[in-house]
């Protein structure tokens, strides 16, 4: 029981470490940071960026290597997410014709970080 804390914890903190690893990122791309762990009604969006007048809906993924991480992403969680920013937007007072993408960040074992923009398209 102990073993299952630990590792609960340990996982939680790894995920925090890659978003704030991803937030690094996303700021030396001169974007700049509208929300962290956004919680809706109808789920969870891991970071919201704005790039300009528009946004960047960013989902975080960690495993030992990208191509791992990228299989963490299932169609639902995606569908989940696109419910998510919709509701984001209307508590935000922007529209549907908002500018936006829905971006994937992979983080390996070694913390290195690929960003798949637009990766996430209905």
């Amino acid at each position: 029981m102990f073993y299952k804390a630990a590792r609960g914890t340990s996982n939680h903190l790894a995920g925090l470490a890659a978003e704030h690893s991803v937030i690094a990122e996303y700021a030396g791309r001169a974007h700049h940071m509208l929300a962290h762990r956004w919680r809706g009604t109808s789920g969870e969006i891991d970071l919201i960026f704005a790039d300009g007048d528009g946004l960047i809906f960013t989902e975080v993924k960690k495993s030992r290597s990208h191509d791992a991480a990228l299989l963490n992403l299932s169609h639902r969680q995606q569908n989940r997410i696109y419910q998510a920013a919709a509701e984001y937007l209307a508590d935000s007072g922007r529209s549907l014709a908002t500018d936006m993408r829905f971006d994937l960040a992979l983080v390996d074992g070694q913390g290195q970080i690929q960003v798949m923009e637009n990766a996430m398209m209905q």
